[in-house]
């Protein structure tokens, strides 16, 4: 499900901006194959959900962010 959803997002490369982990897809847009992108960012939103979910705690987007840049 992770890897449908991210292949959604990837058609719609003007809305990444509105999300938190926008600019680590800008970077990496241009250097990785699509279908490597999108298991890329379905890793990382796997591992987000399994740390909300196994911790109990909020998700914090400014930590992204800042691991972005």
């Amino acid at each position: 499900l992770f890897i449908q959803a991210v292949k959604v997002l990837l058609m719609r490369p003007q809305n990444w901006p509105k999300f938190s982990f926008g600019a680590w897809l800008a970077n990496a847009a241009p250097r990785m194959h699509r279908n490597k992108l999108a298991a890329a960012l379905a890793n990382k939103l796997a591992r987000i959900a399994w740390s909300v979910l196994s911790t109990g705690k909020a998700f914090d987007t400014h930590k992204l962010e800042i691991e972005a840049v």
